[in-house]
């Protein structure tokens, strides 16, 4: 480790002399206490690159405001109050000004479910504090901190490196530089000047990627300080990006206003040559123009969508972007890795090979004792970077999960880890490589100390089977070197196939003796002519909920696809259970990918529901052959090697345990607790999510279309005005936003997992909604049509029968969000008081509608009267009709698509 006064005589590149002063005051072993850690967060500020200031309430008012249309409407009520016109134009000035406040709450509401997304899906850091190391929000490192790096990291601050073993950086977020970096803690700059960024190799950079080896490092600056605070200008101001379903509904937003445009300028050239009053008709038809824009559709979404993704994260999924929830609902294809995933990746020994001889084991030691099995275990034991904590008399791990077996079989045998690794301490290794399959440490060895490795150094290699075994050249059993010939290879071979046969994972153990450590540290060099020690065989069992989860996918027209690094028959065994493997299903595996094109993998993918021995690699060309058929794939890792397989995906989904920054970074989703099964109900919420939002445009779209329909129709027939632009805008005001906003967080459907996919090109309006909100809408406007002209065929007032007109229209739209709820099932199926959130909304809709049509206070205000009892049972009898109407039609539907 570098001590204090090597660093005290080495450069800091950019610290100040008083940063330099209170980093050398840390304790580089133990770390920072949290009292100090506090006291340098209040003095250093938080890790944390300045963002743009939010919009103001003000400014979002402002925009609400300044609308064309609401412009227009607004010019045309200043005019009418000069010309003595001022009670309706008050009025209709205050209804902007209410429907402005409900556009900032709904858009202030989005932009803070926005950040709450934002604060889901926070980085953590490794660090050491008060001598343990434990993980913290990446924002909350402070200059002093001791940051432990691994393979994928993101390096949360700039570091100098105090450790480095085989340590490579991506540092192209910073020098554009695509080839990794080798960094090493002991590499001393004499340069009098800053050194360029890519030449500081024992520095490490905020933002940089950790591609290979691990380090220690010591924080020297935070936030705006580092270099990438820096160029922070640059990378600042980026606005959310809309969702791909965002941008289509602001699009058949602005297609629908120029439509709804076109019929109000129809609207109020018919009025005039009915003989309308100019400024009647051009008030009308301009708050109907406001009224039929659903200019807050968006703003809903964004809600809908927001707010879904936040009861997901509650599920542990945590959404990173927005279109991953549409994308979530059309998936086609799951390939989920084995282990952790489908697994409990609860690995135990429960056998090892070693001296010819398989023996059974448990947390009561071994059967039999012999020297190979004694020797297996110390090598495993040595070969791993998991750590072992007593508590309770229970054995914890730190780290990997498979690694800790090796370590608690070990232990079990009597063996104890600190005081092994104080024995032989490791040296040198080669960190484990996803494609090469092997890891190995460097050990010293004391003279005198070991019967078997009488060499100044050891190294132990461990990892897959069939790859270990060709790099050996020998074999130790019962206590002599001997030859590895192709009869004790096949035997191997032999033992690792019975043992994957029964669902159990394996890793070989092998040695290499050295007179001095390696000059070259690379595999070519070290991993070759290695003696074979044995094999650990271990169970890691199916998770209990993930067999149901398969069920559930097949239910769902999605086909899960099992892609793993372990042996082939140990990926069947468990697919097999699973259900993912079916008789007459294809397996490949990883050397049969490397000699298929890209065409000929083309030509089975379909085929394939389990690749055994894959590197990351293969899993792109998996994806894109997938993808190839028009699938919708969603792909899970945790690996830096994955993220071109996750990013290439619809759907790439990250492990939040296992995973690596890199993979987190990638993907579109973390799974917090690496579950298949979460993957299954993330389909389910994004399905439900999407359906929810086909409800809001329903609703939305057909309450527009009956008001256009009503008014035209009756201003067509030489009826006369049904409405007033005072009740055009209330009822916009209304009978828009609470039922929307309610229908978007409606219950799932149950059966939302027993249908096909959708297609993802699919409208919106698609799979026969347009014509159905057509229809409906049209029934709106001819209810409202039928009561307005029912009571001007009996001699009642134009005042009566607007009332009623505006009743009907209203309470009409209120009582038909209950019909959006679901295009086939009854409602009373579903169960009317299974959406507590709209019948709350429907009932305040409908009170503030009665309210300015009962109270006398409002009726001149909103140009109301009272009615007499005939005229209130042709409101209540007209405004129940769609539910009776939309009924019978879903029970046609149903019995026809029976």
């Amino acid at each position: 480790m570098i001590d204090k006064v090597a660093l005290q005589s080495r450069e800091w590149y950019g610290t100040t002399t008083e940063d330099a002063v209170a980093l050398l005051q840390s304790d580089i072993k133990d770390g920072l206490s949290e009292t100090e850690c506090k006291s340098r967060l209040e003095r250093y500020g938080y890790n944390a690159l300045q963002e743009t200031p939010p919009r103001s309430i003000l400014s979002m008012f402002v925009d609400q405001i300044n609308e064309p249309l609401i412009l227009i409407l607004v010019a045309a009520a200043l005019i009418s109050v000069f010309v003595g016109e001022w009670e309706d134009a008050i009025v209709i000035l205050l209804i902007v000004a209410l429907n402005a406040v409900l556009g900032v709450v709904q858009e202030n509401r989005a932009e803070k479910a926005m950040e709450a997304l934002k604060q889901l899906s926070k980085p953590v850091a490794k660090v050491v504090r008060n001598g343990q190391l434990i993980q913290v929000p990446s924002n909350e490192v402070v200059p002093g901190d001791i940051v432990l790096l691994e393979a994928g990291d993101f390096i949360p601050a700039d570091v100098r490196l105090l450790e480095s073993a085989s340590l490579k950086v991506d540092e192209s977020a910073l020098t554009g530089e695509s080839v990794a970096v080798e960094k090493h803690a002991d590499t001393l700059l004499t340069d009098v000047q800053k050194p360029a960024l890519g030449d500081q190799h024992n520095m490490g950079f905020m933002g940089t990627v950790v591609t290979y080896g691990r380090g220690r490092g010591l924080v020297v600056r935070t936030g705006m300080q580092t270099e990438i605070g820096n160029i922070a200008g640059l990378i600042q101001g980026a606005s959310q990006e809309s969702t791909p379903l965002q941008k289509h509904l602001g699009r058949l937003g602005r297609i629908l206003g120029l439509v709804a445009l076109f019929l109000v300028v129809i609207v109020f050239i018919t009025g005039l040559l009915r003989g309308e009053a100019a400024s009647d008709m051009f008030m009308t038809a301009i708050s109907l123009a406001v009224a039929a824009v659903p200019e807050g559709l968006p703003a809903i979404v964004t809600i809908v969508l927001a707010l879904g993704v936040q009861r997901m994260s509650r599920q542990n999924a945590i959404i990173r972007r927005l279109p991953a929830v549409e994308t979530l609902g059309a998936a086609t294809v799951i390939c989920s890795d084995k282990t952790g995933t489908l697994t409990k990746n609860e690995m135990t020994v429960v056998s090892i090979y070693a001296d010819d001889t398989t023996g059974a084991y448990n947390s009561s030691g071994l059967k039999e004792n012999t020297p190979g099995q004694q020797v297996l275990l110390q090598a495993g034991m040595l070969a791993c970077d998991a750590v072992i904590e007593k508590s309770d008399g229970r054995l914890l791990v730190i780290g990997d999960p498979t690694e800790g077996a090796l370590v608690a079989a070990a232990e079990y045998a009597g063996f104890d880890q600190i005081a092994t690794n104080k024995v032989m301490p490791r040296v040198a290794e080669l960190p484990f490589d996803s494609a090469r399959k092997l890891m190995t440490t460097i050990h010293t060895v004391p003279e005198g100390t070991h019967a078997i490795f009488h060499t100044p150094y050891v190294a132990f290699t461990k990892g897959a089977p069939d790859v270990l075994s060709q790099r050996c050249v020998s074999i130790y059993a019962h206590g002599e070197i001997r030859p590895l010939d192709e009869a004790v290879r096949t035997r191997l071979n032999t033992v690792n196939a019975e043992y994957a046969g029964h669902g159990l994972r394996v890793l070989a153990v092998a040695y290499r003796l050295w007179d001095t450590i390696p000059e070259r540290l690379d595999s070519a060099y070290v991993e070759q002519d290695l003696t074979f020690l044995g094999f650990f065989a271990m169970q890691d069992p199916p998770r209990p909920e993930a067999k149901d989860a398969v069920q559930k996918c097949l239910q769902a027209g999605i086909r899960p696809v099992m892609i793993t690094g372990d042996h082939p028959d140990t990926a069947i065994a468990i697919a097999k259970e699973l259900g993912i493997w079916q008789s007459g299903d294809k397996t490949l595996i990883g050397a049969q990918l490397e000699e298929m094109s890209d065409k000929a993998l083309q030509d089975v993918v379909e085929d394939v529901s389990v690749y055994a021995r894959v590197s990351p690699e293969h899993k792109l060309r998996i994806v894109n052959a997938l993808k190839s058929h028009n699938h919708v794939v969603a792909m899970t890792g945790d690996g830096v090697n994955d993220a071109p397989a996750l990013k290439r995906a619809d759907i790439g989904a990250a492990m939040g345990i296992t995973g690596t920054d890199v993979a987190k970074e990638a993907a579109d989703m973390v799974l917090t607790d690496d579950n298949f099964a979460t993957i299954v109900t993330a389909v389910g919420a994004g399905r439900a999510i999407f359906a929810n939002i086909r409800k809001v445009v329903h609703y939305l779209l057909s309450c527009n279309i009956g008001e256009i329909f009503a008014i035209f129709a009756a201003i067509a027939f030489g009826l006369g005005r049904p409405l007033t632009a005072i009740q055009i805008l209330w009822l916009n005001l209304v009978t828009d936003g609470l039922p929307a906003l309610a229908l978007g967080i409606d219950p799932p459907e149950k059966d939302v997992m027993k249908h096909k996919p959708r297609n993802p090109n699919e409208s919106v309006l698609g799979d026969g909604l347009g014509i159905t909100l057509l229809w409906q809408g049209m029934l709106l406007g001819g209810l409202t049509l039928l009561g307005f002209w029912h009571t001007l065929s009996i001699g009642r007032p134009m005042e009566e029968a607007r009332t009623v007109a505006f009743l009907i229209l209203s309470l009409s739209q209120i009582v038909h969000s209950l019909n959006t709820r679901s295009r086939r099932t009854s409602i009373f199926r579903l169960g009317i008081t299974s959406n507590s959130a709209l019948l709350g909304a429907m009932a305040a809709s409908a009170l503030l509608q009665l309210i300015v049509v009962v109270v006398p206070f409002f009726q001149p205000i909103f140009n109301t009267v009272s009615l007499p009892l005939d005229d209130w049972l042709w409101v209540v009898g007209l405004s129940l009709s769609p539910i009776l109407l939309s009924e019978l039609v879903k029970l046609f539907s149903r019995k026809r698509a029976a």
